[in-house]
């Protein structure tokens, strides 16, 4: 299982994600919020063999049946904010290291507002927090500054 995150310049970003049973699926997230799955062959991974294309409002719904207690609170209708969750996986730079390490408000604009662990939720976590591999960053900001803080956690 795993997963990879690819920018698309001039379109948005690319996820991939492979099961535990080896499909993979990939979502490509547009710069204007449009969502598209794709799913691929079992004997090929390389080969689509379908996509569906999801409104923001069709990827909210969607969100919420896979994970009914999504973030809330954080009003961007209208405005031009994301809030993405991040995994801090085996290949950042960051893991084990402090929160403020990454200067990311500073290097991207974006925010983390809260760290996810596997047991518990920590919201508003200071410079001195120390993140650790598995954890889920959860990150407000502009969709270029999202994507920047991406890849600055991901290590690319």
């Amino acid at each position: 299982m795993g997963t990879r995150r690819t920018p698309l310049p001039g379109v948005g970003t690319q996820y991939d994600f492979t099961t535990e049973d080896g499909r993979r699926l990939s979502v490509v997230v547009h710069h204007d919020g449009r969502r598209f799955l794709g799913f691929y062959r079992p004997d090929d991974p390389d080969a689509c063999e379908a996509t569906v294309r999801l409104t923001p409002e069709d990827a909210a719904a969607l969100a919420q049946l896979i994970d009914p207690a999504p973030v809330g609170g954080i009003r961007t209708d209208g405005l031009d904010l994301v809030t993405e969750h991040i995994p801090l996986t085996s290949r950042s730079p960051y893991g084990g290291r402090l929160l403020g390490d990454t200067r990311a408000r500073t290097r991207t604009g974006a925010s983390i507002v809260a760290v996810l662990r596997r047991t518990s939720a920590h919201p508003a976590p200071g410079p001195d927090f120390r993140l650790a591999i598995g954890d889920t960053l959860v990150v407000v900001g502009t969709r270029e500054g999202v994507d920047a803080l991406a890849a600055l956690i991901s290590g690319e």
